[in-house]
């Protein structure tokens, strides 16, 4: 047992003859490492100028200057699971993010893509999910690795009969590489990290943490918005139990001038601990319970949906939120031109139909980010940079 989430897991070895245009790419992107850089591993930076060009569905004209021994070709990844959003700083975002790009390009032409062959990845789903465990699935496909899944551990897995999810761990690690796993209680994949001697992926643990859905929407917000610092981020819906908008509230508190209005119905309001968190860090925020006014101020609204599964039989309390904040043809009215819509999905009435179809609607582009943002992720749990 590990109880130590910062330190790489060991990993198959394999050879980097099988990286092909990837391993070509990163040692470009990596020619210019100096011999100090080298000679300290602990010393290291990323400096990075990125501008977006084309408009909102524009490609990153980029002028990278990579120093940073760490993220040198064949260098183990330095997390050895996925646990939560506060495990990642800045230089690892946006090294994630590059690795993420490069997957795009691997994605649209994905047909003999082999870096992951031989690999096999769990998904271990106590809860239900689609675009979560489906991109995951087709992430590791569309690098040659394979699948073992299960829907619905919860009831048709041995958990079941009782079986304590240490004892499945331990068992699904016998057969797999990587597990990703969905669980219905909060603290469950760190749990699973400590027992686990293979890579684990957090997909959700009740209404804990969501971090790779954190991490897809920072990356999109850059690919939309063309920067995170100094940016309006407006927080709607479900901010109790919503695990998305917790990890995202850490990721933003990563970078510099951001501020975050939350709106919410009053019975889920955002806690006190991401609260409090911002604050150490300096975030500025605001609670509002005008979405007009707040949709007028951001760059970001990001809509989530009231969780009915998580009110149990206070059934009158979901009642009394659900539909108070909804994303119509008024809130567009006052949004920036530049400004996006977002949401983690599944959406049910929060949004209307016909935001859809005006370009600032960004949450099937934000579906589809978690793709690269997933590759990315396997790639380098699995491989190293």
């Amino acid at each position: 047992m590990n109880g130590n989430l910062f330190s790489p897991k060991p990993t198959k070895n394999n050879s980097h003859s099988n990286f092909g245009n990837l391993n070509g790419y990163f040692k470009q992107k990596l020619h210019s490492i100096s011999p100090s850089s080298l000679a300290d591993m602990s010393q290291s930076w990323v400096s990075w100028n990125e501008k977006f060009v084309d408009g909102r569905y524009g490609k990153l004209s980029r002028t990278t200057r990579i120093k940073c021994s760490s993220f040198e070709v064949g260098n183990k990844f330095h997390l050895k699971d996925v646990i939560e959003a506060q495990q990642f700083d800045r230089v690892t975002l946006s090294a994630i993010f590059e690795v993420a790009l490069e997957m795009e390009k691997i994605e649209k032409n994905s047909v003999g893509c082999q870096i992951l062959k031989g690999y096999l990845m769990a998904t271990l789903f106590y809860e239900p999910s689609t675009r979560t465990r489906l991109s995951f699935e087709s992430a590791m496909k569309r690098l040659g690795g394979e699948v073992l899944t299960t829907e619905n551990a919860r009831e048709f897995s041995s958990a079941a009969k009782g079986e304590t999810l240490e004892d499945t761990i331990r068992t699904v690690e016998g057969y797999s590489d990587i597990i990703v796993m969905r669980h219905f209680e909060s603290g469950a994949a760190r749990r699973a990290a400590v027992t686990a001697s293979i890579p684990i992926i957090n997909a959700g643990d009740g209404p804990g943490q969501h971090p790779t859905q954190a991490l897809l929407d920072v990356y999109t917000i850059q690919r939309e918005i063309g920067k995170i610092d100094g940016i309006k981020v407006g927080l709607v819906g479900d901010l109790v139990y919503g695990r998305t908008v917790r990890s995202l509230a850490y990721l933003l508190a990563k970078y510099e001038d951001v501020k975050i209005y939350f709106v919410s119905p009053e019975v889920v309001k955002m806690k006190d601990d991401i609260k409090d968190y911002l604050t150490s860090k300096g975030v500025e925020w605001e609670e509002s319970a005008d979405l007009k006014e707040v949709a007028s101020k951001c760059d970001v609204l990001y809509q989530t949906r009231i969780q009915r599964e998580r009110f149990g039989e206070r059934i009158d309390l979901y009642e009394e939120a659900r539909g108070m904040y909804i994303v119509d043809q008024n809130i567009l009215n006052v949004m920036q031109k530049h400004a996006v819509v977002m949401h983690p999905l599944p959406r049910l009435d929060e949004i209307t139909i016909n935001v859809d179809v005006d370009p600032r609607a960004a949450y099937f582009r934000q579906a589809k980010n978690g793709l690269y943002i997933r590759m990315a992720l396997l790639k380098l749990l699995l491989l190293g940079w």
